[in-house]
């Protein structure tokens, strides 16, 4: 079912957008939105890994020692071993949390913590329960909250892993204990319903996360992007200029600006009112966007009638060729200009510039120079490109 978010009919399809607008009561989204939310909750989770690991490190060594307080037997040194054992295995973890490597096995590793602590326990309480009935199984639940609410893991690999600790707990006490079996089926319904508590408040934990993922993802996309042609913003151009800037003087590449100003739209929306003249500012976007499709090129829309398309790694005459394209493009759209002095229909202006970033060179002097090819291209007669 869908979510209740009116504000998503004024927003631009985005797939964040249209993920609200479709919902996510089974917590997955379409698969490429899915893998970037994983990426997320990764990053997201890992300070709270490591706070994780070092309180679950403390806890198990505070039984440890609270095991032999209650167990005075033989067998105690088979619950210290595999105390030990898992042990081993936190701080082998907490060893690859702290140097930050492998960073894509932290979610199996954390699973694999989870387990062995869960399976872990459930070897102790089994070893226990053989020389003292009333030790204490309870500890089992304290995992299994562990793995809904302290770990970060998604819903269904905590309710996976609650349930083979559960089933590992079973085991332990029917081989190793010898346990009656109303008993067990009283401390098997004891964790049952203790991990239904867990997974529904891990249920809506989860739903909220992935919806403040999306809402958030959403807001930087309207924060950087213009509402109606869909390109970046000024502002989002401005940031991005700067940092293709140091990484063209780091890279010794070129930078081209083409500054595109449409001719005479004053007079398209005088004369066609302002909803045909959204129309063709979006229909420009579109083939400003078509022309930045390389992964470091940008489209902006800097406010009104005024575009811009940052092209990362050309040299000067591509640059023109691909501005002149762009103007020819526009002019075989034949969109109506009775308004216009200079065509009957809608063209544009464009202003080019190229430069290779030098270590002293200054950021404005691209767009200055770019400005200023389109002020010439417009002072000479408009619908034309100059470098």
């Amino acid at each position: 079912m869908p979510l209740p978010h009116a504000w998503l009919d004024d927003v631009r399809p985005s797939p964040y957008a249209d993920q609200l607008a479709l919902g996510f009561r089974l917590l997955r989204f379409a698969r490429p939105l899915e893998r970037e939310y994983r990426e997320y909750v990764r990053d997201d989770s890992y300070d709270l890994k490591r706070i994780a690991l070092g309180v679950g490190m403390l806890i198990w060594l505070a039984f440890a020692a609270f095991d032999f307080a209650l167990i005075q037997a033989p067998e105690i040194w088979w619950m210290l071993g595999v105390r030990l054992s898992v042990l081993f295995l936190l701080v082998l973890f907490a060893w690859l949390l702290v140097r930050r490597k492998h960073v894509h096995l932290l979610q199996p590793l954390s699973l694999v913590t989870i387990l062995a602590l869960g399976v872990g326990a459930s070897l102790v309480v089994g070893i226990a329960h053989r020389v003292d009935p009333s030790y204490p199984y309870e500890g089992l639940l304290l995992v299994c909250m562990a793995s809904y609410f302290l770990v970060g893991l998604r819903l269904f690999e905590a309710l996976a892993c609650s349930l083979l600790i559960l089933l590992s707990y079973i085991a332990a006490e029917l081989l190793m204990a010898g346990v009656s079996v109303p008993r067990l089926i009283n401390n098997s319904l004891f964790l049952l319903f203790g991990n239904l508590m867990g997974a529904v408040g891990c249920y809506l934990l989860e739903f909220k996360s992935r919806e403040h993922f999306l809402i958030s993802r959403l807001m930087r996309v309207l924060a950087d992007h213009d509402s109606l042609t869909g390109l970046h913003n000024r502002r989002s151009f401005n940031r991005q200029f700067e940092r293709l800037w140091r990484q063209a003087q780091r890279e010794r590449c070129s930078l081209a600006l083409l500054l595109c100003d449409i001719d005479h739209f004053k007079a398209y929306n005088d004369h066609y009112g302002h909803q045909a003249g959204d129309n063709a500012l979006q229909r420009v976007g579109s083939l400003l966007q078509d022309a930045a499709r390389r992964p470091l090129d940008m489209a902006v829309r800097l406010g009104g009638e005024e575009f811009a398309v940052l092209l990362y790694d050309i040299a000067a005459d591509q640059a023109r060729q691909h501005a002149e394209a762009l103007r020819q493009t526009l002019q075989t759209l034949d969109i109506e200009h009775a308004g216009s002095d200079t065509a009957t229909m809608l063209t544009m202006s464009i202003g080019v510039a190229c430069i290779q970033p030098a270590e002293s060179g200054a950021l404005a002097q691209l767009y200055e120079y770019a400005d200023r090819a389109l002020y010439e291209a417009k002072a000479f007669g408009r619908n034309q490109v100059v470098a």
